[in-house]
């Protein structure tokens, strides 16, 4: 039955439980400090009863004289009377008693076991069971006036049980249980509601669900996810991003600088706002990541980094920008092509059969000296292709795009590959198109490829509309563009971020209304980067 109650039934139930045990545990050390208070103060009342007894001139006189020995036990009597005693003993000091509140017991001699301090002129104490019940019981030694011992008073009382004491607290008790129970109920009450709210309303087995739900999900993404609580601490660390970073073993609840001292991730706990498409090196790989801080309630609570390995980002890139250009390419020379077998197919059948063979020819040869150039000297096939799609793609716009024939590649710089390269030329030859799109003049673009055993040198030169002067400082920046439109300012961005990676360098000149030139140098010694 108590596995049905929901978790705001049972957390009241709990702590009012514990409000209740809690009454009980200080109850009980309550009533055993009244007990311990109650015999402290018995005892002090019996010693001075017993020395009242014991200074008494009939007792005194009795214990000296034995004709005068009938006088003790109406004054034991009547101080037992007064006093409230259970008992008032006078005894000799042959421990015969010479009063007992049982008159036959009077002239018999006692036997107990903790009277023998009292004949040597002890005063104390001394608690025992008895028939009726616990007796406390104090001793006093009755001196003459030479200060002799002559005998011993006795007194003691009947101990009050616990019951007799709860029900001499009945009043006390029920005023307390009528203040705790009630507040401790509604606190209880309170106590469970408060938490229910922070758990968001959701019983103990939604909440594992959501877990059970939450890790799987986490580690079936193909992207790495790791996140942290606001002391630094992992919360979340997948199984994608383990292999991208090469952790082994469990690291959920350690310090995130202990288990990835590069981590960037910190920082975002005190900047207190996301980062996005930020590439960066952690443990030697290089990632693409988000950044994003874990709010609660208005309060930093954590953050949270999504990450994708920097290869597949850049395969992705090369599909925005030299896979589509391929494809813009094709379709050019399908166009070309198109346009010179009409040409062809009109000087047949004007019977000058002489010129279309001269035709083919010619364009035959130029194609092939184009292709074999780029053959002998761009040694990846996907720059080459890259700059001749370029080249069509110049002549379908009227563009001249003229390619350094003493340009050449061989290798490429460290850190880099053909996808990165890709991206740099492939925008560079972009932007030039576009600078070039409303000039009326001829339109040329220059694109150079320099290698030598220090450095690569990609140079593209335009007579376009060029840049301004305040733009220049922003060319860089994710989203910025000067020719509008929400999928611009993304191209220059990649290529500021395949620098950095490189360790290159870029260098800008551009006259307004005339051109631009941009030069990008890489070294290609790895103690250069």
């Amino acid at each position: 039955m108590l596995q049905r109650l929901r978790i705001g039934s049972k957390i009241a139930i709990l702590s009012f439980g514990i409000v209740l045990f809690s009454l009980l545990i200080g109850g009980t050390i309550l009533l055993g400090t009244i007990v311990h208070l109650r015999e402290e103060e018995l005892g002090r009342r019996l010693l001075v009863t017993a020395r009242t007894v014991a200074q008494m001139p009939e007792i005194r006189d009795g214990l000296r004289d034995p004709r005068l020995r009938e006088g003790i036990q109406p004054a034991a009597e009547r101080i037992r009377i007064i006093n409230d005693a259970t008992y008032v003993v006078v005894m000799d000091m042959n421990r015969f008693r010479q009063s007992h509140p049982v008159e036959s017991l009077i002239g018999s001699r006692s036997a107990g076991e903790d009277e023998g301090a009292a004949f040597a002129e002890h005063t104390y104490l001394s608690k025992g069971k008895g028939e009726l019940g616990t007796v406390l019981r104090a001793f006093v030694p009755v001196m003459d006036e030479n200060h002799v011992q002559i005998g011993v008073a006795l007194v003691g009382r009947l101990m009050p049980t616990i019951p007799q004491i709860i029900s001499g607290m009945t009043r006390e008790a029920s005023l307390v249980l009528l203040l705790s129970l009630p507040f401790g109920l509604w606190g209880s009450w309170k106590l469970a509601q408060h938490i229910k709210q922070q758990m968001f309303e959701l019983e103990p087995q939604e909440i594992a669900r959501l877990l059970v739900e939450r890790t799987a999900t986490f580690h079936a993404m193909h992207e790495g996810v790791i996140a942290i609580d606001k002391h630094e601490a992992i919360t979340i660390f997948n199984d994608k991003a383990k292999e991208m970073l090469g952790i082994q073993g469990e690291v959920i609840g350690r310090p995130i600088r202990e288990v990835i001292p590069d981590t960037r991730l910190p920082e975002i706990l005190a900047m207190n706002h996301p980062v996005y498409n930020q590439e960066l090196m952690v443990r030697g790989a290089r990632i693409m990541s988000n950044r994003v801080p874990i709010t609660v309630g208005g309060d930093t609570v954590g953050a949270v980094a999504i990450f994708q390995d920097r290869t597949e980002v850049t395969r992705m890139a090369e599909e925005l920008t030299g896979v589509r250009a391929f494809v813009d390419a094709l379709r050019v020379q399908n166009h070309e092509y198109m346009n010179k077998l009409h040409t062809i197919g009109g000087l047949i059948q004007l019977g000058r059969n002489d010129k279309a063979l001269d035709y083919l020819f010619e364009i035959t040869e130029r194609r092939e000296e184009l292709t074999g150039f780029l053959s002998a000297r761009i040694k990846d096939e996907s720059i080459g292709g890259l700059l001749l799609g370029k080249i069509s793609r110049g002549q379908e716009l009227g563009i001249e795009v003229t390619v350094d024939r003493q340009s050449r590649l061989d290798r490429f710089p460290p850190r880099l590959d053909q996808h990165d390269l890709v991206i740099v030329l492939g925008n560079l030859i972009e932007n030039a198109f576009d600078a070039l799109a409303p000039v009326e003049r001829d339109k040329r673009i220059f694109v150079s490829i320099e290698q030598d055993e220090e450095i690569l040198s990609l140079l593209v030169e335009d007579n376009g509309t060029g840049i301004e002067e305040p733009a220049r400082a922003r060319i860089f920046d994710r989203g910025f563009t000067t020719k509008g439109g929400s999928d611009r300012g993304i191209g220059l961005h990649l290529v500021a971020g395949i620098l950095h990676k490189g360790g290159g360098e870029l260098s800008l000149e551009s006259t307004p209304g005339e051109g631009t030139s941009i030069t990008v140098t890489f070294p290609m010694m790895e103690e250069d980067l």
